[in-house]
């Protein structure tokens, strides 16, 4: 006769299973709700199938802000990711300024988002930001409130200042966790700084990288504060990307049936991209992303 199982750590794990039915699971059936259907007013909701999805599907609007999501995205991974690295393999491998690397590179993870989004508002201001003053008094006609470009840059650049220490910290973890005999073995065989990192480093930080990347990807594709509080999507909407097109859809223009219906669809990008990078992760040759 087998052993009676105990089933008494489902009732430890009820308390949040609870949480996250009120939390998540009954919002995300209120959003499927308006997306599916059309309303009045007065709780009187009227069967719209598809119609919400298509309309979407068809927005120059929502195609416009999945273009500037994608591009920036983009600039952040190809700038971060490398920079993490360079500043990773910099970086002191033990003794106290190998402890001091690391608090000063976690301080920027510290700060809240809309905090962060106030400091370089602040900062980049033309009348009493210092980066700001500095441009105008090189000569630089610098304005992220009126130039798309100049708006780009600073929403690039804070991010990279934000996030590039967390791919550096992972980095630092992967290198910490290569065994000495490969580096030893290396300098057995006269191997030079690029070969080191090429055939023993890279590899081994397959998988942390392709964390860092995941990581990166979804805050940087969900990206939602701190270009609302520097430039308000703005100017014009050169900086509005999907979250805050969808923020002014649902609260702004209160059309709620099309906003659930974006939120689903990029709700769906997030998870469907995700799950390709774990894929690729699970994949990976366990000697190689070890």
């Amino acid at each position: 006769m087998g052993k009676r199982q105990n089933n008494t750590a489902w009732l430890l794990v009820l308390p949040v299973l609870i949480l996250v039915a009120f939390s998540a699971v009954i919002p995300l059936m209120t959003v499927v709700n308006y997306a599916f259907n059309d309303t009045f007013g007065n709780n009187q909701f009227f069967w719209n199938g598809w119609g919400w999805f298509e309309e979407m599907v068809r927005s120059e609007r929502l195609h416009a802000a999945l273009g500037r999501q994608v591009l920036f995205t983009g600039c952040i991974l190809i700038i971060e990711v490398p920079l993490g690295i360079v500043v990773a393999l910099n970086m002191p491998k033990k003794g106290f300024w190998a402890s001091v690397c690391l608090v000063l590179m976690a301080l920027p993870l510290l700060i809240p988002f809309n905090v962060v989004g106030t400091i370089w508002q602040i900062f980049c201001r033309v009348d009493i930001g210092l980066l700001g003053r500095a441009t105008a008094a090189l000569g630089i006609d610098y304005n992220y409130t009126n130039d798309p470009f100049d708006a780009w840059v600073t929403l690039i650049v804070m991010d990279v200042w934000h996030w590039t220490s967390l791919v550096a910290l992972l980095c630092y973890a992967g290198l910490r966790s290569i065994p000495e005999a490969y580096y030893q073995a290396a300098r057995i065989d006269q191997a030079n700084r690029w070969d080191v990192f090429r055939y023993i480093e890279l590899p081994k930080l397959s998988g942390v990288l392709l964390i860092a990347v995941l990581l990166r990807f979804i805050d940087s594709f969900m990206i939602y504060t701190e270009p609302f509080v520097v430039t308000g999507g703005g100017p014009g909407n050169s900086t509005t990307f999907l979250s805050i097109d969808l923020v002014k859809m649902a609260i702004g223009q209160f059309d709620l049936g099309p906003a659930a219906a974006f939120s689903l669809m990029y709700f769906l990008i997030i998870l469907l991209i995700s799950w390709v990078f774990y894929t690729v992760m699970i994949t990976i040759d366990p000697q190689e992303g070890r």
